[in-house]
């Protein structure tokens, strides 16, 4: 099994979704001996790892664990499971479409920014078909969704945003986009999910809390 200073199994940062092998800094096992029933001797062992590993990207801390037993013939059988991160803060309501598409964009953002740049502006597209905008360019289609008061006149222009970067990161000789434009991506990205689905999920949701209240 895995110790300290070596590396742990390829697995998915819960930070920045870099995808390797990452350094083990610390590990604590917890064992456990079972017993033959008939004999009452120990015949085997189990029990429980906890790795807290470090991101080889950016350099955060995951905190994984996995249970083993002593018929295991390799690592390869062990499965992690991740305690920290919890619970990554995606925006809240998306469609499930929608969603896939924001995450297949984060698994690729410190690997290749340009590619982020450019799922997120089919995420950005995706978008537009889910809130029914008539079928045309990209930016025919925030236009169409501005012009229903599906989205502000201000979101447009933040729409446009990462419209543009798409584009950069699409063409080769529009330029090249660094690990510096990744949080204006990000922010820009965010700020649309979260006025179009997660505004309108919190208020739904504040409305049958409020229901529950009125009812007792």
């Amino acid at each position: 099994m895995e110790k300290k200073d070596s590396l742990s199994k390829i697995t998915s940062c819960g930070h920045c979704f870099n995808i390797s092998a990452m350094p083990i800094i610390g590990y604590i096992t917890k064992n456990d001996e079972y017993e033959d029933d008939d004999y009452g001797h120990v015949v085997g062992e189990s029990g429980i790892t906890y790795c807290v590993l470090e991101c080889p990207a950016c350099k955060k801390i995951n905190i994984i664990y996995y249970d083993w037993h002593d018929g295991m013939e390799s690592d390869d059988e062990i499965e992690y499971k991740l305690l920290y991160p919890i619970n990554q803060k995606y925006p809240l309501g998306l469609p499930d479409k929608i969603l896939s598409a924001y995450k297949a964009a984060e698994k690729v953002k410190t690997i290749d920014v340009n590619a982020y740049a450019i799922l997120m502006r089919r995420m950005l597209e995706l978008v537009c078909i889910d809130r029914n905008a008539k079928q045309g360019t990209l930016a025919a289609m925030l236009k169409d969704l501005a012009d229903k008061n599906e989205i502000p006149q201000k979101l447009v222009n933040v729409a446009k945003g990462l419209k543009d970067f798409g584009n950069i990161g699409a063409h080769a000789g529009s330029g090249e986009l660094s690990e510096k434009e990744i949080p204006i991506l990000n922010a820009l990205s965010k700020a649309i999910l979260e006025y179009i689905y997660s505004a309108p999920h919190l208020a739904t949701l504040a409305e049958r809390q409020l229901e529950k209240i009125k009812k007792k």
